[in-house]
């Protein structure tokens, strides 16, 4: 376990698309939250729809932010998002600065999603399919909401993927800058209005001998999903492509890893050097480092 990893403020860990807090005894981030607090720091998981753009996700960040804040009497609040989590980080930086030490994005589609896109394509507005695809979408997330105990959130399926897209990022983009590179696979600035910006991703294996296990069922789904890519075929984690990930300083982006992986112990997993987890208390050793 990596040591002196206790951060100056609290690190709130923000879930993407289809995500939650807990269901039952299954929490989504129960590993890293474990290690976190392990490593001496105050760890929450604010509760997001399940299925919605990136600013309605962002506000309902922003009022639980405050609530930490309140709560703790911390200054700031260290955002660490998860793919779509990510944007919802981001656009709560971008209003409220001053409560925000850092954002980092852990697979976040930051130029948007090549998956997304074509997903969206294949929904053909004003017909049938749209509207089933957003319905059924809608009917999970409410599910998944119900089971968590947050029923009072508010769902929409198609403004979630619209706001996923290559467009519709670049749109939310256009609106908030800050921390994305210039050119495109590069670093973006680590700093902006006293915010310190941090990505890392990772991409699927390219032959059977690397490092993610045969027979897991989530590297199975990303690795059909990756075929649907096209600027980073060969580049990307099922969901997100490696250099769509990039904001401010990029620690790495072609970690061995899935989509999911970036969240959790695969199973069957044992003999492996990289440990997704161990990643988080790394970085919560570098915000330490950064007095964060």
């Amino acid at each position: 376990m990596q040591r002196n990893a206790t951060t100056r403020y609290p690190i709130l860990l923000v879930h993407g698309l289809f995500g939650f807090e807990r269901i039952g005894h299954f929490e989504l981030f129960h590993d890293v939250k474990s290690a976190l607090k392990a490593a001496g720091n105050r760890v929450f998981v604010p509760h997001l729809s399940a299925t919605h753009d990136n600013e309605v996700r962002g506000e309902q960040l922003l009022k639980q932010i405050d609530s930490v804040l309140r709560g703790t009497h911390a200054r700031k609040v260290n955002l660490i998002g998860h793919s779509q989590g990510a944007l919802a980080a981001r656009y709560a930086a971008a209003l409220a600065p001053d409560a925000i030490a850092s954002v980092t994005s852990v697979s976040g589609p930051n130029h948007g999603s090549e998956l997304a896109d074509f997903l969206r394509k294949a929904l053909v507005p004003g017909r049938l399919p749209e509207i089933v695809a957003q319905n059924v979408a809608t009917l999970f997330a409410d599910f998944l909401s119900l089971l968590s105990g947050s029923v009072t959130l508010p769902q929409n399926a198609l403004a979630a993927l619209n706001g996923l897209t290559t467009e519709g990022v670049g749109t939310f983009n256009d609106r908030f800058p800050q921390g994305l590179p210039g050119t495109w696979g590069g670093h973006g600035a680590a700093k902006v209005n006293g915010v310190h910006y941090y990505s890392w991703s990772g991409v699927l294996p390219t032959n059977e001998t690397d490092e993610l296990p045969i027979g897991d069922p989530v590297r199975s789904v990303c690795l059909a999903l990756s075929q649907y890519f096209m600027t980073e075929g060969e580049q990307n984690d099922g969901f997100v492509g490696r250099f769509s990930s990039h904001l401010g300083h990029v620690i790495r982006s072609d970690y061995p890893l899935d989509h999911l992986s970036s969240l959790r112990r695969t199973a069957g997993a044992a003999i492996r050097e990289l440990d997704p987890i161990d990643l988080y208390v790394e970085h919560a050793a570098r915000l330490r480092a950064a007095n964060l």
